[in-house]
Formats: C-alpha cells, sequence, structure tokens
C-alpha cells in the first residue's frame, strides 16, 4: 500500500510556475542596478557615482530586454507577413490562371462553329447539377459529360466510333444533311426498317426532303437477282412514296473488277460524311462509325457512284 502510494505520488508532477515577462525584466533590472552598485560601494566610489552607475546599468538592462524583445516579435511578424505574401501571391496566380482560362475558353467558343449560347446553356446546366442532388444523377451527368467531351475530340479527330448500333446519330445526321444522303443497305438492314428507329429515320427522311430539298438515294443490295422478293419491292414502293430514289442492285450483276471493293452498308451525308455499320458472322450490328477522313469520304462516295450506275 505503502509503495502504491509512493508510486503515485511520485508520477505527480509540480506545477510550472511561469514568471511573468513584467516582472522578469524587473528583477533583472533590479539585479543589474543592484550589482553595480555595491560594485562601485566596493571602489569606494562617490555615492553620486554610484547611484548613476547604478541607474545608468540597470536602465540599460532594461532597454536592452526590451530591444530584444522587440526584436524577437519583429522577427516573428517578418515570417508572418512573408508567409500570408506567399499565400497571396498563390491565391492571386491561381485566381488570374482561372480567368485567364475562362477568357480563353470563352474566346474559343466565339471562334468556333458552334452557337455560343448553346454552350453556355451546356455548361449552366451542368454547373445546377449540385452535391444535394442523387448520387445516380450526379454520376450519370459525369458520365455524359465525358461522353461529350470525347465525341467532340473524336470529331475533331475525324473518326468517331461507337461499340453497338447507334439510335440518335443516324437521325440527327439527316436532319442536319443540307444537299444529298446517299445510302446502301443490305439484307442486315430488312428487320430495320419496320422498328421505331427505322420509322424515326423515315420520318427524318421525309422531314429532309419537304423542308430542305434533300436529294435522298437509296440502293438495296442483294446476292443474286432471285432475292429481289415481293415483300422487297413493298419497301422499295413505300420509300419511294417518301421521295427516296430506289434502285436494287444484284452483287452477280456487278463485274469481277466491281464485287472486289468493299461492299457493306454505309451512308454519305452531304458528300462530305461517312456513316458505316459493321456488323458480324451472325449478322448483328456491332459497331457504328463516323468517318469524316477526306480521303475515305471520297472512296465512299466514288464506290456509292459506281454501285448506284449497276443498280436497277
Amino acid at each position: 500500500m505503502a509503495g502504491s502510494l509512493e508510486t503515485g505520488s511520485g508520477a505527480q508532477t509540480a506545477p510550472s510556475r511561469i514568471v511573468p515577462p513584467v516582472l522578469f525584466k524587473t528583477l533583472l533590472t533590479a539585479l543589474v542596478g543592484g550589482a553595480t552598485y555595491l560594485l562601485t560601494d566596493a571602489t569606494d566610489q562617490p555615492e553620486v557615482w554610484k547611484l548613476t552607475s547604478s541607474i545608468f546599468l540597470g536602465g540599460a538592462a532594461l532597454i536592452i530586454q526590451y530591444m530584444t524583445d522587440f526584436e524577437r516579435r519583429l522577427t516573428s511578424v517578418e515570417h508572418t507577413i512573408a508567409a500570408h505574401n506567399a499565400e497571396m501571391k498563390e491565391l492571386v496566380a491561381n485566381g488570374f490562371a482561372r480567368i485567364n482560362e475562362a477568357t480563353e475558353l470563352f474566346g474559343l467558343v466565339d471562334r468556333s462553329a458552334l452557337p455560343p449560347d448553346g454552350v453556355s446553356r451546356l455548361i449552366r446546366s451542368a454547373s445546377k447539377v449540385g452535391t444535394g442532388s442523387p448520387a445516380i444523377m450526379q454520376a450519370f451527368a459525369r458520365a455524359e459529360v465525358s461522353r461529350l467531351a470525347g465525341l467532340m475530340e473524336n470529331l475533331n479527330a475525324k473518326l468517331v466510333d461507337y461499340e453497338g448500333e447507334d439510335h440518335d446519330w443516324i437521325v440527327t445526321l439527316t436532319g442536319c444533311a443540307s444537299s444529298t444522303i446517299d445510302a446502301t443497305s443490305t439484307a442486315v438492314d430488312r428487320d430495320f426498317w419496320p422498328s421505331e428507329l427505322g420509322q424515326r429515320y423515315l420520318r427524318a427522311q421525309r422531314d429532309a426532303i419537304d423542308a430542305h430539298g434533300v436529294r435522298i438515294r437509296r440502293l438495296f443490295i442483294i446476292e443474286k437477282p432471285e432475292d429481289n422478293t415481293i415483300d422487297l419491292g413493298q419497301l422499295c414502293d413505300d420509300q419511294q412514296s417518301l421521295g427516296i430514289e430506289v434502285k436494287v442492285l444484284a452483287l452477280s450483276d456487278l463485274s469481277p473488277i466491281a464485287r472486289m471493293d468493299e461492299t457493306n452498308d454505309f451512308i454519305v451525308f452531304d458528300e462530305s460524311l461517312s456513316y458505316e455499320i459493321g456488323s458480324d458472322l451472325r449478322g448483328v450490328n456491332t459497331k457504328t462509325l463516323m468517318d469524316l477522313r477526306p480521303d475515305r469520304v471520297a472512296k465512299r462516295v466514288q464506290r456509292f457512284k459506281t454501285l448506284w450506275e449497276a443498280g436497277r
């Protein structure tokens, strides 16, 4: 029990006594003055010199203490001001960098072919998707912004691809065409026309013809003349009634040289953009491609011309 008490007593520490700075300065000044007085008294100096020396050296000690304290505080203030100035410089530099970036972006928008109000509306709408929105909404918005940014980057690179069958580009491109739409259609597309997307596509083509006078030609490609069935004939009649020029081409009627070139589904819009569909061995559309490379588009234009002239 006694050992426990001794251990407990040893663990306790006496509270530290901090001498106030003013009292410490006063004591040190009195100590210097008193020591000076005793020293002059030991040398039998006159009383006036004893007092004068004690007061002078005591005052000097007090002044030195205050000067030392002032210098220490001044150094601390200088360091604080230097750190504050560095932070302010960084904040100002970052602010000007953001301003320059924003100015550059708006300058690019003004010089681009895109409508500035549309880009501004996109930015404002995207900025309103705040942190208070559901997580699924924020994630979807980020994914869509990323997808749109990727699309713009790929358009600048003149080649855009999409995994699977596109359901939006084909209708939008039809509405944007101003002069011609030249398209091929193989057996892979037979189930496309009655679908909802196929009907939307045909309505968009009819609107392009009526509103903008776009010339639309469609070439249905079959393997041999016997594949020109009644259903295909009805499909041709339906599309001709919309103002679309239609022909049917049997690959067996092509010359050997013409058959050597690639024959697949593609659409050329305004002779400046090639929209192509890729399919696998099962006849399933697996890839959509927008190609704006001039050499590739020129080849597609020439290929369609060759096939169109051979059609019936």
